[in-house]
């Protein structure tokens, strides 16, 4: 089989195209045909770096979807032929989604419903888990239809993966949701994803903006810059509410105004998906799967998230794409469906 590796970080050069053997499958995995893998930044950054060889060759990408193609001894879950996605495939193992075949325990792979495209199902992983996090962090422990009911979530940077998946499982749970962008192109993807305001912080007074639409303050916000926005959070904010960080774009250090945090009551959670509890994600696997199924999760340009694909061979190209901020989603056709 084909696997995309690298065995020592550093820039997208470092990765290369190799045959592999098929790798067998031990009790309690499952054996999946990659059909699409998903790259995210955390797959770009976990490879970059001064050169350092590693022990074991690394398969990049944590996301993908595809058709199971064995199954261990004990595992009762899953056929051979079931279409499914997978997550945190390369958190701490050698082996992501980049190659024709991955080998997982049973527990990171979820079934996906029929109606649900491979597209879709290698886009959950990452983006959608974080989104399901930042909303819940202060709530309720698994969105539902209703469980954001009278709520209102600023998404900041709503045409990202994370945002454009915030947007959507904000707007299933029953949630008004504010968005903001920095440019026309970008309010009209997060406008597709169903945001029923948006807002260009290039022209706006963003605070006021937001202010005007939620004269009380927003009870959630979805952060990915806190760096630039944390003083704009706090003062939209309503007393109680959550700020909730998912990323950073600098090495540069958070300061916190305590006193403008105090007043509110505010709540500042980071997110890192990857090291929530079990609990924690046995509920976001449930909640995605079930927004998915029920169409809630769509991507594309008609869906807001614009899809950049290249072929497995051409998997630096991908990760270049993500490492240099493309509008979209970026995924790699690993195989046909057939």
């Amino acid at each position: 089989m084909q696997a995309v590796i690298y065995s020592h970080t550093g820039s997208a050069d470092v990765l290369e195209l190799v045959d592999r053997e098929v790798p067998s499958v031990a009790p309690g995995e499952v054996r999946v045909r990659i059909i699409v893998s998903g790259v995210n930044p955390t797959d770009w950054k976990s490879r970059s770096g001064n050169g350092d060889r590693l022990e074991i060759e690394q398969v990049p990408n944590q996301d993908g979807s595809g058709i199971v193609d064995a199954v261990g001894a004990d595992v009762s879950s899953f056929a051979v032929g079931d279409r499914v996605w997978v997550w945190d495939a390369a958190f701490k193992r050698p082996s992501g989604t980049a190659q024709e075949l991955v080998v997982l325990p049973a527990s990171q792979v979820v079934r996906l419903d029929d109606a649900v495209s491979f597209d879709v199902g290698a886009s959950l992983g990452i983006p959608a888990l974080t989104a399901h996090h930042t909303l819940t962090a202060n709530g309720p422990e698994r969105l539902s239809p209703g469980a954001l009911t009278g709520q209102v979530v600023l998404v900041a940077g709503g045409a990202g993966a994370v945002g454009h998946a915030a947007i959507q499982l904000a707007l299933w749970a029953g949630a008004t949701v504010i968005t903001t962008v920095s440019s026309d192109e970008k309010a009209a993807l997060a406008r597709a994803a169903g945001a029923h305001h948006v807002i260009n912080y290039r022209t706006a007074d963003t605070a006021a903006a937001i202010l005007a639409i939620a004269p009380n303050g927003v009870n959630t916000v979805v952060e990915v810059n806190p760096v630039a926005n944390l003083a704009l959070d706090l003062r939209v904010i309503t007393r109680g509410g959550l700020i909730a960080i998912y990323a950073t774009d600098t090495d540069e250090p958070l300061v916190m105004p305590i006193g403008d945090a105090m007043v509110k009551n505010a709540v500042v959670q980071f997110v890192l998906t990857y090291t929530v509890s079990p609990e924690q994600k046995q509920h976001a696997v449930a909640a995605i799967s079930a927004a998915a199924a029920a169409g809630i999760l769509a991507v594309g340009t008609d869906a807001g998230l614009p899809l950049e694909r290249f072929t497995l061979a051409e998997a630096a190209d991908a990760h270049r794409a993500v490492e240099t901020n493309t509008v979209g989603k970026v995924l790699i056709d690993v195989a046909a469906a057939s």
